[in-house]
């Protein structure tokens, strides 16, 4: 082998480096995060009693397949409880108080959001839904507090101010 010819055959390895993507701007109106955290106030705002789900019930789902007489079940009660057993069971899984994939995790949030959604536009959610921001809340009450004290201030100023008396003036 002649010395040209084995200069030939050598290998070089070349690494290639891509350019980083850079993901195009969303016009999402909320990110994922904030839907992870329209769920989380909206669900621990359940689980305090802040607010009140009103669920479909047997009787507003049997309006929609009439009982057959000869039916000994009425399937608008099994309805209803698999509502309420599949809203649990989608609590669980974002909790994690049930096993599942970071997959099922997010439809999991997803579904929930959506049910949000759905009962927020029927109006079945009676209450208000707080925000897991506690620091957020405290700043507003020390705000809704300082203008109260300011009003409270203003009434007492305008109360105890002393009126000066009317001079009548002199009929000419």
């Amino acid at each position: 082998m002649s010395k040209d010819n084995a200069d030939d055959k050598r290998i070089i390895s070349v690494r290639i480096k891509r350019k980083p993507e850079l993901k195009p701007e969303s016009s999402l109106l909320y990110s994922e995060k904030d839907i992870h955290r329209f769920v989380s106030e909206f669900v621990s705002s359940w689980i305090r009693g802040d607010i009140i789900i009103r669920f479909p019930t047997a009787a507003e789902l049997s309006k929609k397949t009439p009982l057959s007489i000869a039916f000994p079940t009425d399937p608008s009660v099994n309805a209803e409880l698999k509502i309420k057993e599949h809203y649990v069971d989608l609590l669980s899984v974002i909790a994690g108080t049930k096993p599942a994939s970071s997959e099922e995790q997010q439809r999991a949030i997803d579904e929930v959001f959506k049910m949000l959604l759905m009962f927020r536009s029927a109006n079945r959610i009676e209450g208000k839904i707080m925000s897991n921001d506690l620091e957020k809340r405290i700043q507003e009450l020390e705000k809704t507090a300082a203008t109260q004290t300011k009003l409270v201030e203003q009434i007492t100023a305008h109360l105890f101010t002393p009126k000066k008396p009317k001079v009548d003036k002199p009929v000419s």
